[in-house]
């Protein structure tokens, strides 16, 4: 379970449930829809035992797994939930079933659901940026790659770090890895604000709690400073003298508090004007002169199921009314963690825009076209990508995600600028036995930590040009394309124009795993010996041929040749002929430049025969024939 879910996000999302339920039963299914994904998530058993049917029992374990970013187990739940009935379910279950099967890179399958959500709600914000843009995957992929990505591992825990803000020349990020300080109603640690201090070395490291006059038994996150490091607006549970203050729901909602320092105690901790008990105020992040204050909401007006606002921050120090940014930045969705750059530039997570999956980064730029632009990869990834922040040249900084290859539930990742320094790999894909070109093909780079930096199609003569951002480690292209099992190849960075490569693909039918008999895996026809010859017969040379291709082709593996007979002489002379007709085998092979290490050979006589036709039992001349046979069998890959 996703912690920065569970505390931060859960409040600030609606249900989708229907609120018009009278009776108990549907009256806890709303509060499930709601707040379970708060708690651990239930079974089935469990809610069957409470009485839920079999609808709500889907809706409700879709969309606590669906809420804690856990897409998988909410694709498999929303399936089974629209393979009981679709016409009546609500069409934000066939979005969230998008965006769930998105979020596993089931592209083709979201965008069918996705129809069907814009056929229902055409009007729908969502809905029109999909109709208005059905190629949106390959634009975000044909994105030029502008960032390198890498892990702050020197911050990490094995838990959740994210929110990441600058304080002076440091970090301050939240997690929960403070495992002294337990939520008796969860059984979940707090999040607290942490310090990671910047180094001499230029990394960020000595990470301690931030301090202990804004760390309580609540949850603080999401932090953004005053340039001069005396101000501090923050996120916290409502709280009332230090403890959860909940309404009538159990619910704590969030707020944003402001902090001054004062020899360096934060002193003066203050609720702000526009919090309200009944919904979530949160991310508060400010303009470059401080006079404006960006944060998400659910209050209401919101057009989704948190919107980003901003007040003013009057010369006084009072503040004026929430402005909602309206729908060009505002979806049906989610819009979340904002951060206003230097430049004036608004960064913001959402799933409501179009990207690959979960919660995407975006910019805006507010003062001029107000474009919401997706930031591509390899900032954005199929999983969930927000709180991102960049410092004041615009060109690095940091950001979360809870990416594959990461230490814990949510990672600090920090990213750069490398648009100055970029590799370009040229090359071909082909298929691996009859080097045809194959296009369509898709070649993904992807470095050490399975961070995708770029991806291409290959064109009609199967050849690819393919730009990523410069590599200090090797790094990885892997092939993709129906039919064909993925090809990878590692390259070295020592280069930034790399050209010839070659990604050889094996078509899935070809594939032969240890055990397999290649007679089978190429289709060959069988190797047959005359009776009593051990001579390989000219008629299988063409046969033998593809064989030796094929070892060619693939340089690891091994062969053993079984060599059989059929039973119509004495055991011993029929072990004696098949030992022979492997051997001759092999010599064919070993003959055409194959190693003999490489190839090995056993006779069988008639010990392993394939039909009825043993000693004793009248066959055919043609059913006798069918065990003077050759195998080759992988024992090595």
């Amino acid at each position: 379970m996703k912690v920065r879910f569970v505390y931060i996000y859960a409040i600030l999302i609606l249900s989708y449930c229907s609120s018009n339920a009278q009776s108990k039963k549907q009256e806890d299914s709303n509060n499930f829809d709601n707040y379970a994904h708060m708690q651990a998530i239930s079974t089935y058993d469990e809610l069957a035992k409470q009485g839920f049917s079999q609808e709500e029992i889907c809706k409700n374990l879709g969309n606590a797994n669906y809420l804690n970013a856990r897409y998988e187990e909410a694709a498999i739940w929303y399936g089974k939930l629209f393979e009981l009935q679709e016409t009546t379910i609500a069409p934000d279950y066939l979005y969230r079933f998008a965006q769930s099967l998105k979020s596993i890179e089931n592209y083709e399958e979201s965008d069918i659901w996705m129809k069907k959500f814009e056929a229902i709600k055409g009007s729908d914000v969502r809905a029109l940026k999909f109709s208005d843009n059905p190629e949106y995957l390959d634009d975000i992929r044909k994105m030029p790659v502008r960032y390198t990505v890498k892990n702050l591992s020197s911050v990490n825990s094995d838990r959740s770090d994210f929110a990441p803000s600058f304080y002076l020349n440091d970090l301050v990020f939240s997690t929960d890895r403070d495992m002294q300080h337990i939520n008796k109603k969860n059984s979940k640690p707090y999040l607290n604000l942490y310090l990671a201090s910047f180094l001499e070395n230029g990394e960020y490291g000595n990470v301690s709690s931030f301090s202990t006059e804004l760390n309580i038994k609540t949850n603080e996150s999401s932090s953004v400073f005053a340039k001069d490091g005396n101000t501090v607006y923050f996120t916290r549970n409502n709280s009332n003298k230090g403890n959860f203050n909940r309404d009538k729901k159990g619910v704590s909602r969030l707020k944003i508090y402001s902090a001054r320092s004062k020899g360096g105690v934060w002193t003066d901790i203050t609720e702000l004007p526009f919090n309200n008990k009944t919904y979530s105020v949160a991310h508060p992040t400010l303009n470059a002169n401080e006079t404006k204050l960006f944060f998400s909401s659910d209050m209401p007006g919101t057009i989704g199921s948190s919107d980003i606002y901003y007040v003013d921050i009057n010369p006084d120090g009072t503040f004026g009314e929430p402005q909602n940014l309206g729908p060009k930045i505002n979806t049906e969705g989610k819009e979340t963690f904002p951060f206003i750059a230097e430049s004036g530039i608004l960064y913001f997570s959402s799933d409501g825009h179009l990207g690959l999956g979960g919660l995407d980064l975006f910019s805006v730029d507010l003062e001029n076209d107000g474009i919401v632009t997706n930031m591509g990869r390899p900032l954005n990834s199929k999983d969930d990508d927000f709180s991102l922040i960049i410092d004041e040249t615009g060109q690095n900084g940091f950001f979360a995600s809870n990416r594959y290859g990461g230490i814990g539930g949510d990672d600090i990742y920090r990213f750069e600028n490398t648009t100055d320094c970029l590799i370009t790999v040229e090359g071909i894909a082909i298929d691996k036995d009859d080097a045809s070109t194959l296009a369509e093909t898709l070649i993904m780079a992807y470095d050490k930590n399975q961070t995708k930096l770029a991806e291409v199609k290959t064109q009609s003569d199967g050849s690819f040009l393919l730009t990523l951002p410069c590599q200090e480690e090797q790094f990885r292209l892997v092939g993709t394309l129906n039919d064909y099992v993925d090809a990878t190849l590692y390259l070295s960075p020592s280069e930034t124009n790399i050209g010839g490569v070659r990604l050889e693909i094996e078509q899935k039918e070809k594939v032969a795993n240890l055990g397999s008999d290649l007679t089978k895996v190429l289709k060959l026809e069988p190797i047959y010996f005359d009776l009593n010859s051990s001579y390989v017969r000219t008629d299988s040379y063409a046969e033998l041929d593809k064989v030796v291709d094929y070892m060619r082709k693939r340089p690891d593996i091994k062969i053993a040749v079984g060599s059989h007979t059929d039973s119509r002489e004495g055991d011993d002379y029929n072990l004696w002929l098949s030992a022979r007709r492997a051997k001759r085998t092999v010599e064919y092979i070993t003959s055409k430049g194959i190693e003999k290490s490489r190839i090995s050979g056993k006779g069988y006589g008639e010990t392993q025969l394939i039909n009825k036709c043993s000693n004793g039992v009248r066959c055919s001349n043609k059913a006798h024939q069918l065990n003077r046979r050759s195998e080759f069998i992988v024992i090595q890959k």
